[in-house]
């Protein structure tokens, strides 16, 4: 399993934090997705046989938000 952190500047409210977990019922590979709106951030743990990160970035950009990675500096 890989944990990764996104910067998701367009969420900003309940209802994209709810839009942005639900990928996790649709991606496979997902094992967890916890978004929060007021630090515009979502960690994703997934499993890197199946799913990747622009996997990750397409299926959020797919909801209508944008995904950016962290960097381990800029966390």
């Amino acid at each position: 399993m890989t944990t990764k952190t996104f910067k998701v500047p367009d969420m900003d409210c309940t209802a994209c934090v709810m839009h942005i977990e639900g990928i996790e019922d649709s991606l496979h590979g997902i094992e967890m997705i916890d978004a929060n709106y007021r630090k515009q951030r979502m960690v994703v743990e997934y499993d890197e046989n199946e799913v990747n990160e622009q996997d990750i970035i397409a299926a959020v950009k797919k909801e209508g938000y944008t995904a950016v990675p962290v960097h381990e500096s800029e966390r």
